[in-house]
């Protein structure tokens, strides 16, 4: 999204004011529109991807429950996202910076004539960021999977969007934002390695520890229902990336092609990284490394994809695919239960490329860089890209945590062990997802 870094945020959003007519302004770029309604739809399909990966590594009896986790994001962030979070994200500062805010943008009001500079309605602009919103919370899930009630889930995304992704999201991608300011060109995250990846891995892994292991785990196996259903969710997933990063240059150009290139090379290097690792430590290529070594590389360049060359977006996906392969092993050793690897693929692969992007930016973006603060250099950016992630990690722990708390406190989180043991897709919905009564 660094179309906005030239721009202060008045003149990207133009107050929420709409021109009058006659009055000369930006105009509408067909092209370029087209681009980010494709890139929203790209964006939104990344949900039931999610929900198809994430449904397919559970057991038979909680299918229904994990994938209406990614589904009610889609519901609750999809309206809260509209009434106050783009407000609250891309508002003007408020209380210090803490948050934006714009009564104007309360249910998008003040937008329904408002062309961008960047030459595409601010509409397409607000729903691009709301399909952020809504599969960032929905990317927790995975980590406490099989165990907490819909209720409180619903209560938690709420709360947890409005009081952790929206000041994030503020903080790195509004001009006026904290991390945005940082340094020579701000902390660099293209597409959501510290707004979208990081913090939802840190709360996930927050989240279980919070509530703790399921009932069995580890000694009881909990092998995947359907891997069929991962793949083809990992496969979505890669598609809908594109819109993902590509469309986060708010743009239809150069930068927009660069991020697309970068993107597949990642996610590639990734999945054969994985699967060469399996394939020398175990002799088996498994297709869940394969899924898994894609989503690490396409993690890994999202932060990356507006400054790194192909040889960067190379090193970046092995180096994200070795980390997190490293991190769930290790994972299996400390014994907690991160049930599908929120934090192993998504918090890990999120930390190595806010941080690593730093050593293969691309020279026209030191250039850049060096006008502004001469002699800016490699240790100082990565100075910035630390202190972001640090304070990323700190904040989405404490407030995962009170939230957490909250919610238990008020609905309840956690389902009680019969329900865990007879599983959520029936006593929570009533509904069996393969219609068969004695699977598990």
């Amino acid at each position: 999204m660094t179309w906005k870094r030239s721009l202060p945020l008045a003149a990207i959003l133009g107050a929420g004011l709409p021109l009058a007519a006659g009055t000369a302004g930006p105009v509408n770029d067909t092209g370029t529109t087209a681009w980010m309604l494709t890139s929203t739809t790209l964006v939104l399909l990344m949900v039931p991807g999610l929900a198809m990966f994430y449904g397919g590594l559970v057991r038979t009896k909680n299918v229904l429950g994990t994938m209406m986790h990614s589904f009610s994001a889609m519901a609750v962030v999809g309206v809260l996202w509209t009434v106050v979070g783009y407000a609250l994200s891309f508002g003007p500062n408020a209380l210090g910076g803490l948050i934006g805010w714009s009564r104007g943008l309360v249910l998008l009001r003040s937008i329904d004539h408002t062309i961008l500079p960047a030459g595409v309605p601010e509409y397409a602009f607000a729903m691009f960021q709301g399909k952020f919103a809504i599969i960032t919370p929905a990317l927790i899930a995975g980590a406490v999977a099989e165990r907490i009630s819909f209720r409180g889930w619903v209560a938690f995304i709420t709360l947890w969007v409005l009081f952790v992704y929206c000041p994030l999201c503020h903080w790195v991608w509004a001009s006026d934002g904290y991390f945005f300011n940082l340094g020579a060109k701000g902390a660099i995250d293209f597409a959501g390695g510290t707004v979208v990846h990081i913090s939802s891995g840190v709360a996930g892994l927050a989240l279980a520890l919070f509530l703790g292991a399921r009932h069995g785990y580890p000694k009881t196996a909990m092998a995947p229902n359907n891997l069929t259903f991962t793949l083809i969710g990992a496969g979505l997933l890669w598609v809908g990336w594109f819109g993902f990063n590509a469309g986060s240059s708010i743009a239809s150009n150069l930068e927009t092609a660069r991020a697309l290139t970068v993107t597949q090379v990642a996610a590639a290097a990734g999945a054969l990284t994985w699967v060469l690792i399996e394939t020398i430590r175990e002799d088996k290529p498994t297709s869940l490394g394969m899924a898994s070594g894609i989503l690490a590389g396409l993690v890994v360049i999202t932060p990356a994809a507006g400054v790194v060359q192909v040889g960067g977006a190379l090193a970046l996906g092995a180096i994200a695919a070795c980390t997190c392969y490293g991190m769930i092993m290790l994972k299996n050793r400390l014994g907690y239960d991160d049930s599908l690897d929120a934090f192993g693929i998504h918090g890990t692969g999120g930390i190595v490329g806010a941080l690593g992007l730093t050593f293969f930016i691309r020279d026209s973006w030191w250039a850049e860089a060096a006008a502004k603060s001469p002699g800016w250099g490699v240790l100082a950016q990565l100075k910035v890209q630390a202190f972001a992630v640090g304070a990323t990690i700190v904040f989405s722990v404490v407030m995962t945590l009170l939230i957490a708390w909250l919610v238990e406190k008020v609905v309840g989180f956690r389902v009680a062990e019969s329900v865990e043991k007879t599983g959520l897709d029936h006593e929570i919905h009533g509904e069996r997802a393969y219609g068969l009564n004695n699977l598990n």
